[in-house]
């Protein structure tokens, strides 16, 4: 019998009514080339990496952590019948949201060095706040964004501001 691990947490409602909330606790990215993506993020996340197993990178984020795993062995693990090439835009994008518009700039100016593609200058935006967009060394895009209606609390964790 199998039994399920506990990965989500226990919150109540306005109405008294307790739900169980799903947790993210892990984002795998496929990379071309192992070595060049984890110095890539290590310089960009400003985070050490935890090299400790063959074949993978961690970063061990606030909450999610994470990972970096070569894209053929990524997608051989899902399935023999998942292509790897001709892969451009998959309509998702990974986000970081921090404290101001000056961190704002700090990431992108920090992923620009790092050798990210800049596909977005940081600007003011439609909703309010103030974000910018690069490419990974992998073609992933990531929004770096600050908004006002957000509070990121000293963890790291991300929460509406009425929330936090």
């Amino acid at each position: 019998m199998f039994s399920r691990i506990k990965s989500s947490i226990l919150v109540t409602n306005p109405m008294g009514e307790t739900m169980k909330i799903p947790r993210l606790t892990l984002l795998t990215l496929g990379v071309a080339d192992l070595q060049a993506a984890t110095h890539f993020y290590e310089a960009v996340l400003d985070a050490l990496p935890n090299r400790s197993y063959e074949g993978v990178t961690f970063f061990e984020l606030p909450g999610t952590w994470l990972a970096l795993y070569p894209l053929e062995k990524l997608a051989e693990d899902i399935s023999p019948d998942v292509p790897t090439a001709g892969r451009g835009f998959s309509g998702m994008t990974l986000a970081h949201n921090v404290r101001s518009r000056d961190e704002v700039l700090a990431i992108v100016n920090r992923a620009r060095s790092a050798g990210a593609r800049v596909v977005k200058e940081p600007q003011e935006t439609f909703w309010g706040g103030f974000s910018g967009y690069f490419a990974d060394l992998d073609g992933y895009f990531w929004e770096i964004a600050w908004g006002p209606m957000f509070a990121v609390t000293e963890s790291g964790e991300m929460r509406f501001k009425g929330d936090a």
